[in-house]
């Protein structure tokens, strides 16, 4: 998996992976001791080898025999997808544990103030007391800007404020750059007349991006992406909860296929 560019100057990246669904079957059946069997469609032992998986697939034609019990007349039976199905839709949700990830992320302090609210992922954030931050700030387009929800008390504007058009969003836009410019000067200054790093931060603001690598199980990345990738969340999170689907769905493509159908 490439690193996914996000925003004007984030990304998100895969370091490591662990577990499978497979995994996620066997530790499952821990009490039974079963372990993985496989996945399906298989044939019904019964009613013998299936004609075309692909029919089943596009048309679910009874191929088995009438009033079979194996198959119950369908002419195939589930593999491990019916219990890997039953253990997502009905909430057993420690089997999920047994896989997770490592990602870094570069991202705006302001996104990692919501990501850090996530308490059951593990952080590490490069830290300003000892490197300086970069001079790198999120600057969203106009097209950012115009974009206000009614729905959303969160994403809505002031009480009182004027309609945003393309040109005060401009005018905006260049006013921001010189803030970032004054808080860079400042930031730079305190440094070099030996203002600690600690404290020659205070002015960085909450567009400044930082660096992290944060690790969770499955189950917890699953918790992450129901609330970030939601309408209502805001809507750079947003970018960086598809993006993490977007890895996870690779590993576990049929654990993040039944998330997908939870959705919907």
């Amino acid at each position: 998996m490439n690193r996914i560019a996000l925003l004007d100057d984030g990304y998100l990246e895969l370091v490591e992976t662990w577990g499978s669904d497979e995994r996620i079957v066997e530790a499952a059946r821990m009490s039974t001791g079963k372990g993985f069997q496989g996945w399906g469609p298989n044939d019904c032992p019964d009613c013998g080898p299936l004609p075309s998986e692909e029919k089943i697939h596009l048309h679910g034609t009874p191929l088995g025999k009438e009033g079979c019990s194996t198959c119950r007349g369908k002419g195939y039976v589930a593999g491990d997808e019916k219990l890997l199905r039953f253990l997502s839709e009905n909430h057993h949700d420690t089997p999920f544990e047994m896989g997770g990830m490592v990602i870094e992320v570069k991202a705006p302090i302001m996104v990692f103030r919501e990501w850090h609210r996530h308490r059951t992922q593990s952080y590490n954030e490069m830290s300003a007391r000892y490197t300086p931050l970069p001079d790198e700030n999120y600057r969203p387009t106009i097209e950012r800007l115009m974009v206000n929800s009614k729905s959303n008390k969160q994403a809505g504007t002031g009480k009182g404020a004027d309609e945003l058009t393309e040109g005060t969003a401009a005018d905006w836009l260049k006013e921001l750059d010189e803030a970032y410019a004054h808080v860079e000067r400042v930031y730079q200054h305190g440094l070099q007349i030996g203002v600690p790093k600690e404290l020659a931060r205070l002015p960085v603001p909450v567009a400044r991006y930082s660096r992290m690598r944060a690790s969770a199980n499955l189950r917890n990345w699953l918790g992450f992406l129901t609330l970030r990738m939601a309408p209502n969340a805001q809507w750079e999170i947003r970018q960086y909860a598809n993006a993490l689907h977007k890895v996870l769905s690779e590993t576990f493509p049929r654990t993040l296929g039944l998330f997908d159908e939870r959705r919907s």
